[in-house]
């Protein structure tokens, strides 16, 4: 079972799930557990490709340059 289908599988138990009060902990760890797999899935994608998505490559031109530091 790969990435994505597990994605799946959890979105859908999500959409299964009744909410209220008492679920609300569990839709947030369910949600939690998603957010995970997709930065998993976004790693795998980079090692496979070799392109770090760190930064950011920007054009000079003019008489000035601007730099964006941080997180995107």
């Amino acid at each position: 079972m790969g990435i994505p289908e597990k994605i799946k599988a959890i979105q859908d138990q999500i959409h299964q799930t009744q909410l209220n009060k008492a679920t609300e902990h569990h839709i947030g760890l369910l949600k939690a557990k998603i957010a995970k797999l997709k930065r998993e899935q976004e790693t795998v994608q980079t090692k496979k490709t070799g392109i770090s998505s760190d930064g950011f490559d920007v054009k000079r031109s003019g008489d000035a340059t601007v730099v964006f530091i941080g997180l995107p």
